[in-house]
């Protein structure tokens, strides 16, 4: 059985009339649609979908992007299907996972952002080295300085005063102040 599954964002004001239009001319006897952001983990209609398909199936989208965000996302939902043996189709991409070249394409693009990532990953592992060679650190910039962190110390002595208040005085919140003062009030006690 070929089943589709169509999405739009939510945001976008789009409807998925076209999806549904090249789902049906593809075959789809079932399809599944729903308005979600393509990064959200949890899609109803698609986890519906997957529940839905059988072995010897077909999962068809319009485009990859439909089914997923990231292309690891996209490899590993289409792993997932190859294992419970069901096939994945994109319509646009003209991409079928059940023919030996649809394979080898799908395989060539997941190779090719697997090696994007590690170049990736190496950029960022130069700059981090290049800039703690010039004495900087990466990372965010921390968002309590060592004044804000004697204050909340000061502060937190006095009985009266709440890690909420000090941390409100201090214009952030109350997990970046007990993140600063690890122990929290105890260990200024102690």
């Amino acid at each position: 059985m070929m089943i589709g599954y169509a999405r739009i964002s939510k945001s976008t004001g789009q409807d998925t009339g076209l999806q549904m239009d090249a789902l049906r001319k593809a075959g789809c006897e079932r399809i599944f649609e729903e308005a979600a952001s393509g990064a959200q983990r949890d899609r109803p209609e698609l986890a519906k979908a997957l529940a839905f398909a059988r072995e010897g199936d077909v999962l068809v989208v319009w485009k990859m992007d439909r089914l997923a965000r990231s292309l690891r996302q996209l490899i590993e939902t289409a792993e997932a299907l190859g294992e419970r043996g069901i096939g994945f189709q994109s319509v646009t991409e003209k991409i079928d996972t059940q023919s030996p070249s649809g394979k080898l394409f799908f395989h060539i693009v997941g190779a090719m952002a697997e090696f994007e990532r590690g170049v990736l990953r190496e950029r960022v592992r130069a700059g981090l080295d290049h800039a703690r060679s010039q004495g900087r650190l990466g990372g965010r910039p921390r968002k309590m300085s060592g004044q804000d962190i004697a204050k909340a110390r000061a502060m937190l002595v006095a009985p009266g005063i709440t890690v909420e208040g000090v941390a409100a005085t201090l214009g952030v919140s109350s997990s970046t102040l007990y993140r600063s003062l690890p122990g929290g009030r105890q260990a200024l006690q102690g």
